[in-house]
Formats: structure tokens, sequence, C-alpha cells
């Protein structure tokens, strides 16, 4: 008899991933994208990859703006130049 949780385990995509690009494209100090905090490689890839490969890199992306955030915040810094994927929409 098949496992009834296995089929929940595996959900349907009907969204795209969408790229956390904002159109800033400069590496930083760490050697990732000032703007969306990817790695050469996970911005090389990106097309290639799959959904839930996609999900970890935004996941990994997030975790490290937190990172960049708090370091400026602790060392007094201001944090890098580039803008946020709000500032890039702003009418002000």
């Amino acid at each position: 008899m098949a496992d009834p949780t296995s089929s929940m385990s595996s959900q349907l995509e009907f969204f795209e991933v969408p790229s956390p690009c904002i159109g800033v494209c400069q590496s930083g100090p760490r050697g990732y994208c000032k703007g969306c905090f990817r790695s050469r490689e996970e911005r090389l890839y990106w097309l290639q990859v799959d959904a839930a490969t996609r999900r970890t890199i935004v996941a990994a992306c997030v975790k490290r703006k937190q990172a960049a955030v708090r370091r400026a915040r602790k060392t007094g810094t201001p944090p890098a130049d580039a803008p946020t994927q709000f500032d890039l929409f702003d009418d002000r």
C-alpha cells in the first residue's frame, strides 16, 4: 500500500519562482551581488535550476542580506549603496 503522506509532500508548482535580481549587478566584498545577494554561480545557473533550488537560493539571499544589515549596524558603517526593490519603484 502506498504511503498517503508521500503525495502530500510533493506540491504542484503553479507559479515560477521569480528572480531576486533588482538590476544592481555589482559584486560586494564577499563575492555576492550587492543587489540580490546571490553568488556568481547562483546568478549564472538561475535559469537552469529547478523551483526547489530557486527557493533555497532565495532563502539564502534573505539570510545574507540580514547578516549584511546586522554587520553594517554593528560596525556603524552605512549599508551598501545598492537600492532595494522598493527604491526602484519609489516615485518620491
